[in-house]
């Protein structure tokens, strides 16, 4: 399967928090929450309804996972929503070491070597596994380079605080603009690929 990771990012990078200001959002001081909460014309909503429509199954990061349980797999009004049906009727693994008895139904939580297992799903057959959010899970993707695209969704705003999907130091990664796209709020969307390793001037 083809390994996609999705992303909601303001123009700094931030990503804790864009949808409303529960206690993770809070989570080191942070106030700014719900920044992409009504970000996106139309035709950007029908995108994330369709992009997560495509998808075969889904990975998430232990946060993620719990948060989107809570919003698409409690709230009967959100599991009848395209998005939640899609989520409560696909498989959904795991990335966790302390998840011992999931509630959503069609979870796998991943083993301790959770390379192999995500290698093993990848070679599993075609379709496409989708990781949304879950921001410390896509970095720890792009180090094992298990990544095979990424959506940016970029909101066009800067926070100046919050958790950032890019970590301060880590592997360099050139990458391929597959697409691009800007909405009429000014909401962009950029689908990339990696391609190997930048490179750099040598004088």
């Amino acid at each position: 399967m083809k390994l996609t990771t999705i992303t909601q990012v303001t123009l700094d990078g931030v990503t804790q928090g864009n949808g409303g200001a529960s206690d993770e959002d809070r989570k080191g001081g942070f106030d700014r929450g719900g920044w992409a909460k009504g970000a996106g014309d139309d035709t950007t909503r029908e995108h994330i309804v369709a992009t997560c429509q495509r998808a075969d199954a889904f990975l998430f990061g232990r946060r993620t996972y719990d948060l989107f349980l809570k919003f698409w797999g409690t709230i009967e009004e959100l599991r009848r929503h395209p998005i939640g049906a899609a989520m409560n009727s696909k498989p959904k693994y795991v990335a966790s070491r302390t998840l011992t008895k999931p509630e959503w139904t069609n979870t796998t939580v991943l083993g301790d070597d959770l390379f192999a297992a995500i290698t093993e799903l990848k070679a599993s057959g075609d379709g496409e596994l989708q990781v949304h959010g879950s921001s410390l899970l896509v970095q720890w993707l792009l180090e094992k380079d298990l990544v095979d695209e990424m959506e940016l969704m970029i909101v066009p705003v800067i926070l100046g605080q919050g958790a950032r999907l890019f970590a301060n130091s880590g592997r360099d990664i050139a990458m391929k603009l597959l697409g691009s796209r800007v909405d009429s709020k000014g909401v962009m969307i950029q689908t990339y690929r990696p391609a190997g390793r930048p490179r750099y001037a040598t004088s």
